[in-house]
């Protein structure tokens, strides 16, 4: 299957599944899903793999249930539908399918122990640490947004008043942007914004890698 974008079919049913997240509309609309959301979601990772997937490690469409375990939201399914190429066992490009329209991104999604300390050795290192802050400036620039899980405050071992202590604080970094409710999300135009950005992403993904590879 050719991806020929995301149908309005697919933003109706997570705008429904928004006000009814209950396991009786899942099974009443799962055609729906699986036409609509999971086939075009699962073509469009097909045909961005072969240029970005490291390889040996598998592109994948993320599962629709919530893990509820330790959640005081217990709703069932994810109101999104996420797909992910991996560059590294925690790191790679990643697109979003949601009420909102289309998000396309990349980064460092988790890290933690030894790769933690090689994220913040690299970012405190004045080798490698600017190019990972002159990067970041430049996607922000393109109209990308900077985020990922931080501290609030400096991380053990480093001072508040290092250079770079922003970046410090960063437990993971990921930078995306959105593509929103534009006409272009249900035409194969979509794919071709996703890669567009992917690759004004590669920078980034790189840094990454030379850090924790």
């Amino acid at each position: 299957m050719s991806f020929t974008g995301f149908p309005v079919a697919a933003l109706d049913f997570y705008d429904d599944l928004e006000m009814d997240n209950t396991r009786s509309y899942w099974e009443a609309h799962r055609a729906t899903y699986e036409e609509s959301v999971r086939a075009p979601m699962t073509a469009l990772i097909d045909e961005l793999a072969p240029e970005f997937a490291t390889q040996g490690r598998p592109a994948k469409v993320f599962r629709p249930y919530r893990d509820v375990r330790f959640s005081k939201d217990k709703t069932p399914y994810k109101t999104h539908q996420g797909g992910f190429v991996p560059a590294g066992p925690s790191w790679g490009w990643y697109v979003e399918l949601s009420p909102r329209g289309v998000r396309a991104g990349a980064g460092l999604y988790e890290a933690s122990g030894e790769r933690l300390a090689a994220l913040r050795a690299a970012m405190a290192d004045d080798r490698t640490g600017p190019a990972l802050r002159r990067t970041l400036t430049t996607l922000e620039k393109a109209g990308f947004e900077v985020g990922g899980e931080q501290l609030k405050t400096s991380p053990r071992g480093y001072p508040a008043d290092h250079p770079r202590i922003g970046l410090l604080r960063h437990k993971t970094i990921v930078v995306g942007r959105d593509h929103g409710f534009d006409p272009v999300i249900h035409t194969p135009e979509i794919g071709a914004l996703v890669r567009r950005d992917w690759q004004a992403l590669r920078p980034l993904v790189t840094w990454v890698q030379r850090a924790l590879a």
